[in-house]
């Protein structure tokens, strides 16, 4: 199967959120890109054969200019264009419409909380809740119906996540992925006892929302950056490994390029250890973050067997 190019175009860090635990916790302060830089890695992107571009930030939706960027990848014919958002432009009906009418193809809802209380305060912004639900609302009262989810694994909601889950069911969202924290840098370094839960912990929770994902009929409910011998039993139910049969990813930011992201984590931000050797999941794991072996050791990894 020929691997889609997928370029991950990172606009700027400005966002109206505040997520306690996010990796671009520190860069809030960059120059984000300008317009002409942004299309010129549109076109770049479109040169290069691209099969997905994908606009984040920090939050693209904010930008004045995100509807051109838009317009423009579509009209270059890129076929699938994608952004990941906090979803709060999305409850301005009139925002929704035209971002779909200019040729926005898939929308990425990130949901930290099972209700506003959780959510605004992870992200530290009241209201933000009410809002991505209303955007999600928005969207499917229009006709659209490619709305996937992410959410990031925090200890603060951890616990919560099948409730978060059951959120995604409801409005019938069919690819959603349950995030173990990245601590490499940012709010979960900072803060990494604040935020970062136990694997150990974090891996029954994250299980039961797939569970919940597998009950509402949706096997696209997926696990991102966990070691597999937790997830026995979901090896077809894990990102990554869907991610390396699909896609050749490239991340381009306003302070790195990176052409080859899938093979960057194995060197440099997820490692196995020699307590791995052995295990029946060892050819398909990436193992864990560096970042988190080294505050917490490997003790909570085990070999899977057959």
């Amino acid at each position: 199967m020929k691997k889609r190019i997928k370029i991950v175009i990172f606009v700027g860090y400005d966002c109206n959120n505040r997520c306690k635990f996010c990796i671009n916790h520190d860069k809030r302060s960059f120059p984000v890109k300008t317009t002409q830089e942004v299309v010129r890695e549109i076109y770049l992107a479109k040169k290069k054969k691209a099969d997905c571009l994908e606009l984040i930030g920090g939050e693209s939706t904010i930008r004045p200019d995100f509807l051109h960027f838009i317009r423009i990848a579509k009209k270059l014919g890129i076929p699938d264009i994608v952004t990941a958002t906090n979803g709060r432009m999305f409850s301005d009906m009139e925002f929704a419409a035209r971002a779909v009418k200019s040729g926005l193809g898939t929308i990425i809802f990130s949901i930290h909380g099972h209700n506003a209380k959780l959510h605004d305060s992870l992200t530290q912004s009241s209201g933000s809740f009410k809002e991505l639900i209303q955007g999600i609302k928005n969207l499917r009262t229009i006709g659209f119906g490619n709305i996937n989810g992410n959410t990031t694994v925090v200890r603060q909601n951890m616990k919560r996540v099948k409730d978060i889950a059951e959120i995604y069911a409801k409005f019938k969202i069919r690819n959603v992925e349950y995030i173990f924290v990245d601590p490499s840098y940012g709010g979960a370094y900072n803060n990494f006892e604040e935020y970062v839960p136990k694997i150990s912990d974090a891996a029954g929770y994250m299980k039961q929302a797939l569970e919940t994902g597998l009950k509402s009929g949706f096997n696209q409910w997926k696990v991102r950056y966990v070691p597999l011998c937790h997830f026995k039993g979901y090896e077809g139910q894990i990102s990554e490994t869907n991610e390396r049969k699909l896609f050749l990813t490239e991340h381009w930011a306003p302070d790195f390029i990176n052409l080859d992201v899938i093979g960057s984590r194995k060197t440099s931000a997820r490692r196995k250890t020699a307590k791995c050797r052995g295990c029946s999941l060892y050819s398909q794991c990436e193992g864990i973050w560096i970042e988190y072996l080294r505050r917490r050791g490997d003790s909570e990894l085990k070999k899977a067997t057959r």
